[in-house]
């Protein structure tokens, strides 16, 4: 109970109708279909190459993850969108590769389902990300960190004699338009960003340095 006590004290959940609920649920599950599709539509020849790269990488999928979280009605409820949402990308990702590309992989399959399995958890905290007091501007610090990470390392994403080198500007500029979304959506009170901007430069430097995406990801996703 003080547990829960504290927890309303950085944000009070809300009590949604059942068609509230049902709605949201429906609501993140067609979306994350959606975008399953889309992020294997533009996996292929002939697309501009910007999308793939979009598509391909961590920040895009956290970015939203944090927007469906955090404008959830509660945090048990921004956990099971979440699941909903994830589990619709995959699904619908994995069928079009087995049945159209004819190819699976094994290996990439489990370990996005892993994450998928433990998206929830991280959900359940982010959606106090738009509350009040130190522990929400923390909260929203770390997917801000995630997209400065990524960001920066977009540096490495392809060597300068590569055709599209071109991107990493445009891809950079991409990656900050997500993190002032953020930073100027999630929080309530904007002042708030002067709190999560310090926290978020020190643990993105701290995750390039002992390249903490690339030990995560690597060989998983373009991160490099």
């Amino acid at each position: 109970m003080e547990i829960l006590n504290e927890l309303n004290k950085i944000r009070t959940e809300k009590n949604p109708t059942n068609s509230q609920r049902l709605y949201s649920l429906v609501y993140a599950t067609v979306l994350g279909g959606i975008l399953g599709l889309a992020a294997k539509l533009v996996d292929t020849q002939g697309i501009n190459p910007l999308f793939d790269d979009i598509g391909g990488r961590l920040g895009i999928w956290i970015f939203v993850a944090v927007l469906v979280s955090v404008f959830s009605y509660s945090p048990k409820l921004a956990a099971v969108k979440i699941f909903f949402f994830f589990s619709s990308l995959l699904i619908v990702y994995y069928l079009y590769t087995v049945f159209f590309l004819h190819f699976f992989s094994v290996k990439e399959t489990l370990f996005w389902g892993i994450c998928a399995v433990l998206s929830p958890i991280c959900a359940y905290v982010v959606w106090f990300a738009r509350g009040n007091g130190y522990v929400a501007s923390i909260i929203l610090s770390l997917p801000v960190a995630v997209l400065l990470s990524e960001g920066y390392e977009l540096r490495n994403a392809y060597l300068p004699e590569h055709e599209h080198y071109y991107l990493v500007p445009i891809l950079m500029g991409i990656y900050l338009i997500m993190v002032l979304t953020l930073l100027f959506v999630v929080p309530e009170k904007k002042i708030k960003s002067l709190i999560v901007v310090p926290i978020a430069l020190m643990l993105s430097y701290i995750m390039i340095y002992f390249n903490i995406l690339g030990k995560v990801f690597g060989g998983l996703n373009a991160v490099l």
